[in-house]
């Protein structure tokens, strides 16, 4: 299948959804433009220079580039301090280290808006008893589950952070393989409000992945005490090649990095092996490519309307994040999607994706993912686990008219299938 298989009445389809869509885009380039000013300004104030670019090697003592990187992230996502580091193998290693600085032996974490994303369960020891897990260093869970809207239940948590022994808190801001919605930024500050009231020494840990410049404001501006996210996701642009993000209090991020590396080294350490440009330019693109993903979703989600397929959210609904749903009902029609994304890609396109058994899921997954960087969910893709009701979460697009192409694929690829 090829990019000139689509069909003319996908063409036809294309045109009716754009139509629609004219003012939301305008709206997505509004919040693209203002966060592009952000990132420059913290470029500016940081004095980014090309000898930023050169990296190290070894120990990775003294980089530049690195140092000045995690200042520049601390301003961009407004928290005291920060640690980008290429070390970080994806966003769930990252969110393991800040889960770590949370709590500790005989205290608990709390998750507020239900059961977490597979990867983290075995991390936590929801799942299995992994040795060097949470649970294994007697760190304890427990979980308060989204209100029947699907938004954070404020009541039960007021009451769940009463126990004594919650050291830690925390929020996952998109909807992962679940049929929830996403967070706002003004949601979660308003869970901070909540568990702050209570008491104001327990920490609030955000998992950030997919909602980095989807809004103006991040959650560490409304009181969040970590911020964590992965480069290989919005705010690497789809240039980062590999790593994540803590940003948080001073004292919290410090306490993360000596998870990553070792007690006593903390983040003094680290050598950034050449990558440190692509780290930077990621981020100054960031907010464009953001906005590419939210209008590649959006034509999804009317592209969607016009087949009568359920998706969600809405084609001119309010986001927040970059991710997608579609329920498609069966797995026939999840491979159907995901062919059509694959066929659309500019990598590997050739390729037919089938189920497989992903590490850290308890039933096989099926991913279309035709990346320059492998994994990557800022690029197109779309994935899911098999399972009912047969649900695919697509979520990407570097730039909006390629990933039209995709979705129109997708769209000829089921058309193909009836």
């Amino acid at each position: 299948m090829k990019i000139s298989d689509i069909k003319p009445e996908v063409y036809d389809m294309a045109r009716r959804a754009e139509a629609k869509l004219s003012g939301r885009f305008r709206e997505i380039d509004a919040v693209a433009e203002a966060n592009t000013r952000k990132v420059m300004e913290a470029f500016q104030n940081h004095r980014v220079s090309d000898a930023c670019f050169a990296g190290t090697t070894g120990y990775g003592y003294d980089d530049l580039g690195r140092e000045t990187l995690d200042k520049i992230y601390a301003e961009v996502f407004g928290t005291e301090a920060a640690l980008v580091r290429i070390q970080f193998v994806n966003g769930t290693h990252a969110l393991t280290a800040a889960m770590f600085a949370l709590a500790g032996p005989g205290q608990k974490i709390l998750a507020l808006t239900g059961t977490p994303y597979d990867t983290l369960r075995t991390a936590i020891g929801i799942s299995g008893d992994a040795f060097g897990s949470l649970k294994f260093y007697g760190i304890g869970y427990g979980q308060v589950d989204l209100a029947p809207d699907g938004g954070p239940d404020y009541a039960a948590i007021a009451e769940a952070v009463k126990d004594e022994t919650v050291a830690g808190v925390m929020i996952q801001r998109s909807r992962g393989y679940e049929d929830r919605k996403a967070l706002s930024v003004g949601e979660i500050g308003r869970i901070v409000e909540t568990v702050k009231a209570v008491n104001p020494a327990i920490h609030v840990m955000v998992d950030n992945c997919y909602g980095e410049f989807i809004e103006t404001v991040e959650p560490g501006n409304v009181g969040a005490d970590l911020v964590v996210g992965s480069l290989i996701k919005n705010p690497g642009g789809g240039i980062a090649p590999t790593g994540a993000y803590i940003a948080g209090r001073a004292e919290l991020v410090e306490r993360a990095a000596a998870r990553l590396t070792t007690p006593g080294i903390g983040g003094e350490c680290g050598s950034t092996l050449g990558n440190n440009r692509l780290l930077f330019q990621g981020l100054f693109m960031a907010p464009h490519i953001v906005a590419q993903a939210l209008k590649t979703a959006c034509f999804c989600a009317a592209m969607m309307d016009e087949l009568g397929i359920e998706s969600s959210p809405g084609a001119l609904d309010e986001r927040s994040d970059i991710i997608q749903m579609v329920k498609l009902g069966s797995p026939e029609k999840m491979k159907r999607f995901c062919l059509g994304i694959q066929a659309g890609a500019p990598v590997d396109s050739y390729v037919t994706p089938e189920p497989w058994a992903m590490p850290g899921y308890d039933c096989e997954v099926i991913m279309a993912a035709g990346a320059f960087i492998q994994g990557s969910s800022i690029e197109l893709s779309a994935d899911g686990p098999i399972r009912e009701p047969y649900t695919v979460y697509m979520q990407g697009g570097l730039t909006y008219e390629s990933g039209k192409l995709g979705i129109m694929m997708a769209v000829s690829a089921m058309l193909d299938g009836q």
